[in-house]
């Protein structure tokens, strides 16, 4: 398998710790280009949502062979086209045939009113594309509590449904129009050789705040041109968000909106199911994909300067290592130390400590740390069974923690499960951008 198109972006880079400028992703390198997933058009145009005039409507078609699975946010205060979409996802039993997506507002909070607006701008992609309104799944970002301008969205969809294409420039145009606060596009394609023909994965997300397990304020949209029945594509879906979307945190917020979205355009001819000799090569590509967008949402964490890498082992089950994990990874006294480069490790050792998991036992517990890219072997002990490691020193942590790539490796030494979730640091900018974000 070999990762298609993998071209890094000539602006991205990392911004460093207690820079005064705008933050910027952290060695997050953004393909300029993806492969087109055949039977997928699309488009993405300014509908006047947001206040700059950048694009924020994108419309999707797909072919009617197309299977289509979804999972939403786990939020109880769920956003209007949330509602809907998984309404019209059980009624038309994965036959989705359209996809709607605007950002400059997430049409939550917003009442009965909201749910209508949403089940109008369904209607409207079906008339356009001459397909049922329940082939239509709505979404939506950016401001809670506001209703969205109906002339505007009509308008944009109209315009969409005129500039609709399947070139790599359509593509990165959807990309750009689900964007709120990230820096830039995130997209990324996957090709995996499957009986001897090019299967492609190509497939676009935003998020930057508001980033937590249970989904996030992220949107994510998967597309591939193999043929997989609907029932298996919906059981892959939750298997790889779990290790992907749900595996990361920026601020431990969950969102009203978050959506994943992966559709099968069956257009390669190439049928896939659990019994064919190369379904692991598939799953590994949706891995390769999904992790990667999942990553590419940490790495622009609205004001991260550090990626942090949290491998958790040793724990009686996977959701224990997982709550370590994220209870470290959400920790404002954690990220602010790494911010500021400081080698305050008691901090990472206190958050492990009310993790809350009851078998807990500081006696069997190592934590080590690394920079970069890390392997297992290059790691430095900071604590062996319960006990201070005796090679360790401040000026080791500190060098480690200048860096702006970090890898936390944790052993509960209780069990034989792990678990890898993903976040970044708290900053300056992180709150400067939160203050601003309706201003």
């Amino acid at each position: 398998m070999s990762l298609a198109h993998a071209v890094p972006v000539k602006n991205s880079s990392s911004a460093t710790a207690n820079s005064d400028s705008a933050a910027m992703p952290v060695n997050l390198d953004v393909p300029d280009t993806v492969s087109p997933v055949g039977g997928v058009s699309l488009a993405g145009v300014s509908a006047g949502l947001k206040r700059d005039g950048a694009k924020d409507l994108v419309l999707v078609s797909l072919p009617p062979e197309s299977s289509v699975a979804a999972v939403f946010t786990r939020n109880a205060y769920c956003a209007a086209p949330v509602t809907v979409a998984r309404e019209h996802l059980g009624l038309a039993n994965g036959g989705i045939r359209a996809l709607l997506i605007n950002s400059g507002g997430a049409n939550a909070a917003t009442g009965s009113e909201g749910v209508a607006n949403a089940r109008e701008h369904c209607d409207e992609v079906a008339s356009v594309l001459g397909i049922s309104p329940q082939q239509v799944l709505p979404f939506s970002t950016g401001v809670i509590g506001e209703q969205l301008p109906a002339k505007k969205m009509l308008q944009g969809i109209a315009a969409a449904s005129q500039a609709m294409g399947d070139s790599a420039q359509h593509w990165l145009d959807a990309a750009r129009g689900i964007m709120t606060t990230d820096t830039l596009p995130k997209q990324f394609s996957v090709v995996v050789q499957i009986d001897g023909r090019p299967i492609t994965l190509s497939g676009f997300a935003k998020g930057s705040g508001m980033i937590q397990p249970n989904m996030a304020t992220m949107l994510a949209y998967v597309f591939t041109d193999a043929a997989v029945d609907q029932t298996l594509l919906r059981e892959c879906l939750a298997a790889v968000t779990d290790r992907s979307f749900n595996s990361i945190t920026v601020d431990g917020d969950t969102s009203t909106n978050d959506s994943c979205v992966l559709a099968a355009t069956g257009t390669s001819g190439v049928v896939l199911d659990r019994n064919h000799k190369q379904w692991r090569d598939f799953q590994k590509a949706l891995d390769d994909i999904f992790i990667w967008l999942a990553q590419s949402l940490v790495r622009d964490g609205e004001g991260a300067s550090k990626f942090i890498t949290i491998d958790v082992k040793g724990g009686r089950s996977t959701a224990d290592c997982r709550q370590v994990g994220l209870t470290v990874g959400n920790s404002p006294l954690v990220k602010t130390a790494f911010f500021a480069s400081d080698a305050n490790l008691g901090r990472i050792i206190m958050a492990i400590g009310r993790s809350g998991i009851d078998y807990l036992d500081i006696e069997e517990l190592s934590l080590r740390l690394g920079s970069g890219n890390s392997t297992d072997g290059e790691l430095v002990d900071v604590l062996v069974k319960g006990q201070p490691a005796t090679n360790y020193s401040d000026e080791i942590g500190q060098a480690i923690m200048q860096s702006s790539e970090i890898v936390v490796s944790i052993d509960l030494g209780m069990g034989s499960s792990q678990w890898t979730c993903w976040a970044c640091d708290l900053s300056h900018d992180y709150v400067s951008i939160n203050a601003d974000y309706r201003s």
